[in-house]
């Protein structure tokens, strides 16, 4: 190539040298992974079962998105930020389990190095806008149940659409932060990832140069954010249940209930993602059996959870799903 005096060329000349020692540091084009098992049996046996999960997941979610936007619970922040979170669910759950299921049946696992970092960057966007919902659920709690005559002032749909911005941004600026740093990294051989999904960590592991530097960015930028968030969550909960104990017998009840799901779900979420983000890439651990949880079983169980314990949503379950069979009829 040559290089004018024009500015144009001249900028045209330093992309392609760019682009060409991007090219020598990265030898890999495609990453294949090494999956759950590496068992053939087990590996048919847990194809439909993951199956099954998606089938649940996928139903149990829309029938909470189909309820809540179908009825007056819309109108409540609580129902507002659960809609929000079953879609969280459904979107997050079909950028991993898909291709989970199918690797479990593919002869081949493997995946392009731009699909990869597609995988990684939609993981972790989808997964931080939910963690910022659960957060601003447990903040609508805290509100309700500790200041209850200034809820609906606080809580008004403007702030609302507001706190989900909130999430949206936030959860992009953590996951494009994580794929520049992924994207300057070499991968110069081998190519297998001891994963089912292209995350972080496992990526790290295939890294051509030290990674200590790195590691401890990712622990800040994951881990810590995660650990802070599960922290501030806890206090918020030992405030309302403190603060509890001025409400009335019924109205006791009924937060309990609620909060209680509220705690389930962030257990079932938050713990596995500590377990999987504050230790450092290089150590031997199970990431990729804990990571199941937040992947698979959270969306799963999180519309069971928040129904069967929910006696306001089973009366509108019902009441929606009699009218739309009524109207099916006719």
């Amino acid at each position: 190539m040559f290089c004018i005096v024009s500015d144009e060329l001249n900028f045209c000349c330093v992309f392609q040298t760019l682009h060409n020692l991007m090219e020598t540091q990265n030898n890999v084009t495609e990453f294949v992974f090494i999956g759950l098992w590496g068992n053939k049996k087990i590996d048919l046996l847990f194809f439909f079962l993951f199956l099954f999960c998606y089938l649940a997941v996928l139903m149990g979610n829309f029938i909470i998105l189909l309820t809540i936007t179908c009825s007056h619970l819309m109108q409540q922040p609580m129902y507002y930020f659960l809609c929000h979170l079953s879609l969280m669910d459904v979107s997050y759950t079909s950028t991993v389990v898909p291709r989970l299921i199918r690797d479990l049946a593919a002869a081949r696992r493997n995946i392009s190095y731009n699909n990869c970092m597609a995988q990684l960057f939609a993981a972790h966007l989808l997964a931080g806008v939910e963690i910022f919902i659960l957060m601003f659920m447990a903040f609508d709690r805290y509100i309700a149940i500790v200041k209850p005559l200034h809820y609906m002032v606080i809580m008004n749909r403007q702030r609302c659409d507001m706190l989900m911005v909130l999430a949206w941004a936030l959860g992009f600026w953590h996951s494009i932060a994580l794929l520049l740093m992924v994207l300057k990294l070499p991968f110069c051989g081998p190519n297998q990832i001891d994963h089912y999904l292209c995350d972080v960590k496992p990526l790290l592991k295939l890294v051509c140069k030290d990674i200590h530097v790195v590691s401890i960015l990712v622990i800040a930028n994951s881990g810590m954010v995660v650990v802070v968030i599960f922290l501030v969550l806890v206090a918020s909960y030992i405030v309302i249940l403190y603060n509890l104990r001025t409400h009335s017998s019924a109205g006791r009840k009924k937060a309990l209930s609620t909060c209680s799901s509220h705690i389930t779900i962030v257990v079932l979420f938050f713990v596995p993602c500590i377990y999987t983000y504050v230790l450092p890439a290089g150590s031997k651990n199970k990431d990729k059996d804990i990571s199941v949880f937040y992947t698979v079983i959270a969306p799963m169980l999180n519309p069971l959870i928040y129904t069967l314990r929910n006696t306001e949503m089973k009366i509108t379950i019902r009441k929606v799903w009699t009218k739309v069979a009524h109207s099916g009829l006719k």
